[in-house]
């Protein structure tokens, strides 16, 4: 099952580019019927990591991405397909934003199987930066939303590769900004 966690991962992150080889070269009913396949093992995957947070995750943008691709098989129309990355975001940002409501955030949590003994500082650092990966989510799901009604290259280019580097350079600022302050 850990591979087709592996696989479902990879292609899930890879899933703007297949939508955008699937319907250049498939169409919407062929690449509808390999989404929902996809996201089964994903919910599939998630169910056997435990529980938590993630779990219900997985089940949630899976059962999600099952209906997006069900709608866009259903109507034959491919437009309900973009809106997975808004999906993911949006579940993403209420999974960050609760755990603000909870005793220990996501990234508490995250810091805390590193370092189990977190200084107050820490608790209040990883409440910070759970608070900006919120206000990354809300403009990665609104431009993502954006990019729903512009042609597929742009929504392509942006959920594809963009912003993933737009996540990736802020985890890169904060990795360097959490060194600074772990030295100080």
């Amino acid at each position: 099952m850990r591979i087709i966690s592996a696989v479902a991962g990879i292609l899930l992150l890879a899933y703007p580019l297949a939508v955008y080889a699937g319907l250049s070269y498939w169409g919407a009913a062929p690449l509808a019927l390999l989404l929902i396949v996809l996201f089964l093992c994903r919910i599939a995957s998630g169910q056997l990591t435990g529980s938590g947070p993630l779990k219900h995750l997985a089940l949630l943008t899976g059962s999600m991405g099952i209906a997006l691709a069900s709608l866009g098989y259903l109507f034959k129309q491919h437009d309900w397909f973009l809106y997975y990355p808004v999906v993911v975001n949006s579940a993403m940002l209420a999974v960050f934003a609760h755990s603000l409501t909870q005793p220990q955030s996501i990234i508490e949590q995250l810091a805390r199987l590193q370092e189990p003994n977190l200084p107050p500082s820490g608790v209040n650092y990883t409440r910070k930066v759970t608070k900006v990966w919120c206000v990354f989510f809300l403009l990665n799901g609104t431009i993502a939303w954006l990019t729903c009604f512009m042609p597929l290259t742009y929504w392509t280019l942006y959920n594809g590769l963009l912003s993933y580097i737009a996540a990736g350079v802020l985890f890169a600022v904060e990795y360097l900004i959490r060194k600074k302050v772990q030295t100080s």
